[in-house]
């Protein structure tokens, strides 16, 4: 049996899809999957072991009529027995169709019915989040239910290594405690305030003066995070490494497993620190409810909060920099201290 699995877009979603290929191979581990991915995505699944063979669809592929259709029928000569469109998109959806596999399974939409053979609904599995149930719900057409499955990335031994080389260059003592944060969100209706991130480190700093701290972030955002950095009170930015920064995502992720924990907004960085293992502090923007989409949270080794935790009567007719504004450290620092005595 040889299966396509696609899943295109965010890096977040294609992570998030491994539990897909995880979950069939540990009923049938005999079937060929292929995973089928944009290249912006390729450093979260480099040596998965659920897959089998790694498709990426460029961006040259994606936007040339003759390249696709050339792509399209390399698909169709891999004569697969089951394609999953975890995707369901127009450009999956044709993927698919056009693929020739018996049995094609997607979402359930109005144009997903009438070009694929199988449509399944969101239904939540009890335990899990609507994120994971929505893609375990694609599985259950082949006969799986509700695997013990958890977006996983795997590293070798030789990035960590580089990644330990690099931390002792740029003066990161190995035998103290590092906390990786995540400071500034993918967009600023996902980013908690400056001045309360600030406070936020403040508070890690405060917990333990030997915890050394370093700054995810995308390079644009550099402004915003020494902006940031300027608001913290002087004490903890002597536990800041404000210099330190990875670029290229596969040595952020070895320096990251060698971190106690990830602490900050929640997006890619805190769900890939999950996938590696890592105790995870997610703090959840008010435009976006945790129930849908935190993973593996125990309230030990991973938290998600938001503001409804703490203030559950806000006033939804309020933007979510309003909302944000009554998001104030005060309200978690106990849940954050608690996390802290857990992991560090």
């Amino acid at each position: 049996m040889r299966i396509l699995v696609i899943q295109k877009k965010k890096i977040g979603d294609v992570l998030t899809s491994t539990v897909i290929l995880e979950a069939i191979k540990k009923q049938y581990p005999e079937y060929k999957i292929d995973y089928l991915i944009y290249e912006n995505a390729q450093p979260v699944v480099i040596n998965n072991p659920y897959i089998d063979e790694l498709i990426v669809l460029d961006e040259k592929t994606r936007k040339n009529t003759s390249l696709f259709f050339n792509f399209l029928k390399s698909i169709r000569q891999k004569k697969y027995d089951v394609v999953i469109d975890a995707y369901a998109k127009t450009n999956s959806i044709l993927i698919a169709w056009f693929s020739g596999a018996k049995k094609t399974i997607s979402y359930e939409k109005w144009y997903t019915k009438l070009f694929l053979t199988t449509t399944t609904h969101r239904n939540e599995i009890e335990g899990r989040t609507t994120a994971l149930s929505d893609r375990l719900n694609l599985v259950e057409p082949l006969g799986i239910f509700n695997q013990d499955v958890t977006p996983k990335i795997f590293m070798t031994d030789v990035e960590i290594e580089k990644a330990k080389k690099k931390l002792i260059e740029n003066n990161i003592n190995l035998t103290q405690p590092i906390i990786m944060v995540s400071a500034i969100g993918s967009e600023p209706e996902k980013t908690l305030p400056l001045k309360y991130m600030a406070k936020t480190l403040d508070i890690i700093a405060h917990y333990n003066s030997e915890i050394q701290i370093l700054l995810n972030y995308i390079p644009f955002q550099k402004s915003q995070v020494k902006e940031m950095y300027e608001l913290c009170e002087a004490s903890t930015k002597k536990q800041i490494f404000i210099d330190f920064f990875e670029n290229d995502l596969r040595d952020f992720l070895a320096v990251t497993k060698l971190c106690k924990a990830l602490i900050g907004n929640e997006g890619g960085a805190t769900n890939m620190s999950k996938a590696l293992g890592i105790p995870t502090f997610s703090i959840f923007s008010p435009d976006i409810l945790k129930k849908k989409w935190f993973i593996s949270e125990d309230g030990l080794k991973n938290v998600s909060i938001e503001i409804y935790d703490y203030l559950p009567n806000v006033d939804q007719n309020l933007t979510v920099f309003e909302k944000y504004e009554q998001f104030m450290p005060e309200l978690y620092k106990p849940t954050l201290i608690n996390f802290l005595n857990n992991n560090i």
